[in-house]
């Protein structure tokens, strides 16, 4: 594998985005596909429902008039994927949205009776840098930490849609986007959470990219805000105007807070009462992690001057730069950082410390 991120394009009609994303990263889709529905079946990431793969794929299916609602534009793109990978709408769901999806697993799974501790994913460390403490043109960053085999499946898309403003967005074969940021400098990004209240409804992919297809931030913000979620993610939002906001939703409750004038960092357990109530409880040690590295990017954005090499080089740091290691065997897949003023992005693949950032513009 290269140690740059790979890109690949793609333009025109949702159908036709769409099919060109499945036919380029077919075999990969193919293979992280399986690799997730069959981690949802075993039941270790969703509380010890354990199911065959086809019942798991019928629920994700049950899920498709809630994303045909919210986005049907999306849903048509993952129609032209499906054609050209020959997967099943309920493979892509899993594939794009799983860790949406393994808390709707949790919470269907709930009626069902007394479940197991889920395993825990630690998925991220964001922040959103002000305009006032970044020279006037402040950034939105975020580390991508996943289960260490989905490092090889990071790539980052040029979105060029017949209809609405192009985008930049980082992502994994098969998943609409993760990261990213638009020609208006719309910036979105996410944290896991780990919800106890999941349910039938949109995965945050869905939520991304619609996102993306705003050329406002309180469009952008009402596309999570009123969106019936699938399952529990911290949302990042940060616009050319130096606008922000971070939004700890859950299926059921979400929680808004404002950027003012000092950064904002979050990691992967819920920090409002309200949104606590909601979640999962974790691992002790995922629990610690968690805390840890929002404790150090707290202390690295407190110094200054905060620069796109300081932010850099925080996404490189311990515990941020996270490397596998038993029993969670989570790593930073890759990284993001965004100055939406300017319209650019730098990306790297795989972890920060053993790699270099790449330098694009929207």
């Amino acid at each position: 594998m290269s140690n740059k991120i790979r890109v690949t394009t793609i333009a025109g009609s949702p159908y036709d985005r769409g099919f060109a994303h499945g036919k380029q990263w077919k075999d990969a889709i193919h293979h992280y596909a399986k690799e997730r529905v069959d981690l949802v079946a075993s039941g270790q990431w969703s509380g010890g429902f354990k199911k065959t793969t086809a019942d798991i794929i019928d629920l994700a299916e049950k899920t498709m008039p809630h994303h045909e609602a919210y986005a049907p534009d999306l849903v048509e793109e993952m129609r032209g994927m499906a054609a050209a990978t020959g997967l099943r709408m309920g493979e892509l769901i899993i594939v794009s949205g799983f860790t949406d999806f393994i808390d709707t697993v949790y919470g269907v799974s709930k009626r069902e009776g007394p479940l197991e501790p889920a395993l825990t994913i630690d998925d991220c460390t964001a922040f959103i840098v002000p305009d006032s403490t970044a020279d006037g043109a402040g950034f939105f960053g975020q580390t991508w930490d996943m289960h260490d085999t989905a490092t090889e499946f990071v790539i980052l898309l040029d979105v060029q849609p017949e209809d609405g403003p192009n985008s930049l967005v980082f992502t994994t074969t098969g998943c609409l986007g993760q990261i990213g940021m638009n020609e208006h400098g719309i910036s979105v990004g996410i944290n896991n959470l780990m919800g106890a209240d999941g349910g039938i409804g949109v995965t945050w992919p869905f939520v991304v990219r619609k996102v993306l297809q705003q050329d406002n931030i309180d469009d952008a913000l009402k596309c999570i805000t009123d969106c019936e979620l699938a399952g529990a993610h911290n949302y990042l939002l940060f616009d050319k105007t130096g606008r922000g906001y971070n939004i700890e939703a859950m299926s059921t409750h979400h929680v808004i807070t404002e950027l003012e004038d000092t950064p904002i960092s979050h990691t992967n357990h819920c920090l409002v009462p309200e949104t606590v109530a909601l979640a999962q409880e974790r691992h002790p040690d995922s629990q610690a992690s968690s805390e840890k590295r929002l404790e150090t990017a707290d202390e690295l954005l407190a110094q200054r001057p905060i620069t796109i090499d300081t932010l850099q080089e925080m996404t490189r740091q311990a515990p941020i730069c996270t490397t596998s290691k038993p029993p969670f065997h989570v790593e930073s897949c890759g990284a993001a950082i965004m100055r939406p003023k300017t319209g650019e992005f730098w990306a790297v693949w795989g972890l920060p410390n053993e790699n270099e950032y790449e330098h694009f513009t929207v």
